[in-house]
């Protein structure tokens, strides 16, 4: 009759919830309990409290609604991998619970990845759960792997099988080494490379993870550049990644450095044969995109930037245009100091004056006195014309070359264009 139909509905309400309990506390006593009385499917699909969205995956371009989604749909083998009851999901596999359906996308692998839970991935792996799959928004186990904690899961996905290289089945195009590499995860890196990744592998916009893991190694809301992106880098180049690939807009994994105003990885970089002439898309070279940062970087050391580049080949910005260098650098003498020392001479333009605020004129008043009484049509002093003839002798190749002359470190220093915070 249909009168017993709304208290039925009830009861199974009250049942599941009393199951979700049951399975969030681990209780396995009570979750068989539960199941023996045959009144609740053991792949029955729960309603899961999930603000974190660790049990949820949507496919990429789909409209979601704008508030967040604070609920998951997820069966009692996903919960048991989200609060790790581990007892509680073997029991669920003795009893022949679907271990590789998506009730919101993700498989209980996946979440089991997400959250770092090394003992349920041991756990779904000896019961045969597909190591490959892919998540509603085309990423596979892998691809959840992003924390160090989670090193311990990758490797048990690789011994049975994942694979290393496969690109995330989206937009992106991800391999698992750009994950790693722009979450800036050294030890899973290293597991990834030993175990086969390509180094250079490209997404769908090009990037190779030694692109992805200097763009993201400058955090932009702290100001801060991670030590960890840092390794990164270090391990893909010890692993011979080419720095000198180009993403779609012709930016290599310098440019992405320099914009980042980061002189440890640009130095980096450098040593292993980065090109600094290379142009991207609108024939800016790296050296335009320090000076397009320099103000904005208040943590970065932008002189050493600029110091590295010249020593490695750069190209000097065009003499009528170098007030665009003081508009950039003018708070930076030690900056204005290496880019001037770069030329045998330069002759200042009166776009140099207005280019430097007054105060700051004021508060660098000897340096600024010093640049404009240096900056004329007259030579420089002998010292500075042999430094620059040295130089040109190189070729552009200071860094190396300087290092082989039989001369004392303060010369050697003042070579590489070390500033003294004075010109003559």
């Amino acid at each position: 009759p249909a009168g017993l139909a709304v208290p039925r509905q009830l009861a199974v309400k009250q049942l599941k919830r009393h199951f979700l309990e049951a399975l969030q506390a681990n209780d396995t006593q009570e979750v068989m309990q539960i199941l023996h009385t045959g009144k609740l499917d053991i792949d029955t699909v729960l309603e899961v409290e999930d603000p974190s969205m660790l049990l949820a995956s949507y496919k990429q371009g789909y409209w979601l609604p704008g508030y967040k989604l604070e609920k998951s749909w997820a069966m009692a083998i996903h919960v048991c991998v989200m609060y790790n009851a581990v007892e509680t999901a073997l029991a669920l596999l003795q009893e022949g619970a679907a271990l590789n359906r998506m009730p919101n996308g993700k498989t209980p692998l996946h979440v089991a990845c997400e959250v770092s839970n090394s003992d349920c991935v041991a756990l779904l792996l000896a019961h045969r759960a597909k190591v490959n799959s892919l998540s509603l928004s085309g990423h596979t186990p892998l691809h959840y792997c992003i924390t160090r904690e989670s090193v311990d899961c990758a490797k048990q996905l690789i011994l049975k099988g994942a694979n290393v290289n496969m690109p995330s089945n989206n937009n992106e195009e991800d391999t698992p080494l750009h994950t790693a590499a722009r979450f800036g995860v050294p030890e899973l890196v290293a597991i990834y490379l030993a175990n086969g990744a390509s180094v250079d592998a490209v997404n769908s916009l090009q990037e190779t993870p030694l692109m992805t893991a200097c763009f993201w190694a400058f955090d932009a809301k702290e100001q801060s550049y991670s030590q960890h992106h840092h390794l990164v880098c270090r391990l893909l180049l010890d692993h011979q990644a080419n720095p000198n690939l180009r993403e779609e807009d012709n930016k290599t994994a310098l440019h992405k450095a320099a914009w980042n105003c980061d002189h440890v990885l640009m130095q980096m970089l450098l040593e292993a044969g980065a090109n600094t002439t290379a142009m991207d898309i609108n024939g800016c070279a790296p050296i335009q995109y320090v000076l397009k940062v320099t103000d904005v970087r208040p943590m970065a050391i932008p002189e050493l930037c600029y110091q590295l580049l010249l020593n490695h080949n750069a190209a000097r910005i065009y003499p009528l245009q170098f007030h665009k260098v003081l508009q950039s650098c003018y708070d930076y003498p030690a900056a204005v100091e290496i880019m001037i020392n770069s030329y045998e001479r330069i002759k200042s333009t009166n776009k140099w004056r207005v280019a430097i605020p007054d105060d700051c004129y004021k508060r660098h008043k000897d340096f600024y006195d010093s640049v404009f009484a240096v900056c004329t049509n007259t030579p420089r002093s002998l010292l500075h014309l042999t430094r620059c003839a040295i130089r040109a002798s190189m070729g552009g190749f200071c860094h190396r070359g300087v290092a082989q002359l039989p001369l004392p470190p303060p010369m050697k220093t003042y070579l590489l264009l070390e500033p003294e915070g004075i010109l003559y």
